[in-house]
């Protein structure tokens, strides 16, 4: 349905609701408490509440005697680690406000955004990274040349009053960092975020369902990059809780951290999720397992889920189906939730569109993947599902405290205390994408009766053939990435007589001797779903796959297209010329 609005509840924020006092009152209320964990010399360290709060002093006298004023920027390049939010919540402390850079960033974009953003201080964590920023005119300290022990240095005659006076003088319109989108286009754009937008994210999604896994006990594991604004509010949203918030950086040896740290929630994006069940499938056709097995337990799997129907409306499966789930629980799906560390309550998902297959199996396996939906502009999550209130093919209902609508021409728009004011120096765009007061995201969607929101694509990247046809590639993409084989897929045949694919090779699989064969079957399944006019009519396999280091992906791992598309321009060119 389009024209529809749906109404958070409404929030009022608290002062136990701005984000720089946190730390405070955690470690007056309970010192010794488990705040966060971090994995050093082969296992994992706690940071209490007091040892936290202490170094986040320390670091706040270091900034203060560097020259960092109220209201001045600082610049963080780092991966996921404890560090990056000690640093965050140091700057906050200060009146300062942090400009986060994801560590992937080549010496151009570094260059961009610490110019733009006019950062003070430029805090990276490697030797290399300090290297891009050679020739910038800006004092730069390096997380692994000890810059924490720099910074205690520094500050050693400065007084802890100091800090606490500029904490205090902190209000919920001050600015608490500049977030560049990272974009598939174009330069990236700083979204400004004040106190009250990540205060009322924090305390909205604390008053959704979602955010019952925040508890006192439970611990989650985080390991997309903190530079990401939905990385950095689930960050928050658990220290401000009173769970345990450990932290990964190396995605490639994040099965070895599930198992050791054993976390209660997982938070991911799709490309994670795809990768975890695919690794299953592999370690099952390499054991005991077969790889027939894995298959039918897979359909068992997503079939059980589909007809225990939404939470809103649940159902129960028939006697066959709940015998078959039942074998196939200790046959295959123990081991998902043993790979998950066997804790796991459940998994968020965001930044891009899980499908609704991935959102069945998981949840078929007893490992339910909530999905939301939001933006940089929106702090992260907008909408979101949840225990209770979970309908999978949706991204769920609005964060309290938000707004969100369809208009006629079907693109969704929102607004809300956790929606940006606006781009910093950067009027025109601002004008352009807000509009008496509502954002306007450029998706496209659907809400249903009860106020869930369906995605149904991104305006941009909609496809018109030739012949006039209006084509949404992600339907077709998500079948095409089901097959184990395939790594990433692109569709494409904007202005161009038919569609075609792009697609990679999971680099991890062995390659077939005929790809095109192997892989017609996928795509066969796809084209299946959608008129002839939208089906696939030819492919082309890729001998490399799309890398975020090449620049044909996001660093949350979405693509590029134009970039895929022009440097691929001799493959697009062969799938166009007549046969």
């Amino acid at each position: 349905m389009t024209g529809q609005v749906a109404t958070g509840a409404p929030l009022t924020l608290t002062d136990g609701d701005l984000l720089p006092l946190r730390p405070w009152r955690h470690a007056e209320r309970d010192p010794d408490h488990p705040s966060f964990s971090r994995w050093a010399d082969g296992a994992w360290r706690t940071v209490t509440a007091g040892e936290h709060l202490d170094a986040l002093v320390a670091a706040a006298c270091g900034l203060i005697a560097s020259g960092v004023a109220a209201g001045d920027r600082v610049a963080l390049m780092s991966d996921t680690r404890y560090e990056w939010l000690l640093l965050d919540e140091a700057i906050w402390n200060v009146g300062a406000g942090t400009v986060p850079v994801y560590p992937s960033s080549s010496a151009s974009q570094l260059e961009w955004i610490v110019t733009d953003s006019a950062a003070r201080l430029l805090v990276v964590e490697t030797r290399e990274q300090a290297d891009l920023a050679a020739g910038l005119d800006i004092e730069v300290l390096v997380i692994d040349q000890d810059a924490l022990g720099e910074l205690d240095q520094r500050g050693h005659d400065v007084a802890r009053d100091e800090v606490i006076a500029r904490r205090d003088a902190i209000t919920f319109d001050d600015l608490a960092g500049l977030v560049y989108t990272s974009g598939t286009t174009g330069r990236p754009k700083g979204v400004v975020l004040t106190h009250r937008h990540l205060g009322s994210e924090v305390a909205g999604l604390l008053a959704a369902p979602i955010g019952s896994v925040g508890t006192d006990g439970n611990r989650i594991l985080l390991f997309l990059p903190m530079a990401h604004v939905l990385a950095r509010s689930v960050a928050y949203v658990i220290a401000q809780s009173g769970a345990t918030l450990g932290f990964w950086s190396d995605f490639g040896t994040i099965t070895s951290a599930l198992g050791t740290f054993r976390p209660h929630m997982v938070l991911g994006v799709p490309r994670v999720f795809e990768k975890v069940h695919e690794g299953i499938r592999a370690a099952a056709a390499g054991g005991r397992l077969s790889s027939a097995v894995f298959t039918r337990g897979a359909q068992v799997a997503i079939a059980w889920s589909r007809a225990c129907g939404d939470d809103l409306a649940p159902k129960h499966p028939g006697l066959g189906l709940r015998a078959a789930h039942a074998v196939f629980d200790r046959l295959l799906y123990a081991k998902v939730r043993a790979a998950l560390g066997d804790e796991c309550e459940y998994a968020i998902s965001g930044g891009g569109a899980l499908g609704e297959r991935l959102g069945h199996f998981f949840r078929g396996v007893g490992v339910p993947v909530h999905e939301g939906y939001g933006l940089t502009e929106t702090c992260a999550a907008i909408t979101v599902n949840g225990p209770g209130i979970q309908r999978i093919g949706t991204v769920g209902p609005p964060v309290p405290g938000n707004e969100v609508r369809v208009t006629d021409a079907g693109e969704i728009e929102v607004r809300g205390a956790i929606v940006t004011d606006g781009y910093w120096g950067n009027e025109e765009a601002t004008r352009a994408s807000i509009v008496d007061g509502w954002f306007r995201t450029g998706d496209l969607g659907s809400l249903d009766e009860q106020g869930y929101l369906t995605i149904t694509g991104r305006a941009k990247e909609i496809i018109v053939t030739a012949g006039g046809k209006n084509v949404s590639p992600g339907q077709l993409e998500d079948v095409l990435r089901s097959h184990p084989l395939v790594s990433h897929a692109m569709v494409l045949g904007d202005g161009r007589p038919f569609i075609s694919a792009l697609i990679t090779l999971d680099p991890t699989q062995e390659r077939p001797a005929d790809p095109q064969a192997e892989l017609q079957g996928v795509v066969d399944e796809a084209n299946a779903l959608v008129s002839k006019a939208e089906g696939i009519k030819r492919f082309a396999v890729l001998d490399e796959d799309f890398t975020e280091e090449s620049g044909e992906l996001t660093a949350t791992q979405k693509l590029k297209r134009h970039v895929i598309e022009e440097r691929h321009a001799d493959v697009v060119g062969q799938l166009y010329t007549k046969r």
